[in-house]
């Protein structure tokens, strides 16, 4: 669980016990004190408890929800499974631009980077970094070069001399 998701939950544990506190009629300013928060604070969390009742207190979904279906999330992960290669990427290399390109074509949907990174997140997934390294790379070759020519080109006090 991250560090917000815990601090979230610790607000909303503390606006139920308001709550509770507010319904069994304690004084807006005791609950204040009690909780540790401004009158103005308990003052608005009572104006939802009013309206909704200890449920209007429980913590809401934070942004725009994304608009895609249960179906389409499913969609989505089985298209993303195939690979950016299988879309016509040029490479294996899932990015947010690319993400969002396809959500574009073939859910209908468009969003932005920041929000193509939540839907992903919110399907599991995480920021992966590729290692960079090419499939052609010749370790042997690597470790003579660095071992027979490196030496030579590296400067040093014997090769400013010549």
């Amino acid at each position: 669980m991250s560090k917000s998701d815990k601090e979230s939950r610790t607000l909303q544990r503390r606006r139920l016990r308001a709550g509770r506190l507010l319904l069994r009629g304690m004084a807006q300013a005791e609950v204040a004190r009690k909780v540790g928060v401004s009158r103005t604070t308990v003052s608005v969390w009572n104006e939802r408890l009013e309206a909704g009742g200890l449920v209007a207190l429980k913590r809401r979904a934070r942004g725009r929800p994304s608009g895609l279906d249960v179906q389409q999330k499913a969609e989505l992960v089985r298209l993303l499974k195939e690979g950016a290669l299988a879309h016509g990427f040029a490479t294996e290399l899932w990015t947010l631009r690319r993400v969002g390109q396809l959500i574009e074509e073939k859910l209908g949907r468009r969003y932005s980077e920041s929000q193509v990174w939540r839907i992903l997140v919110g399907l599991g997934f995480s920021s992966q970094r590729p290692t960079g390294r090419a499939l052609e790379r010749d370790e042997a070759a690597i470790s003579r070069w660095k071992r027979e020519r490196w030496p030579a080109l590296k400067k040093t006090l014997e090769n400013k001399a010549e």
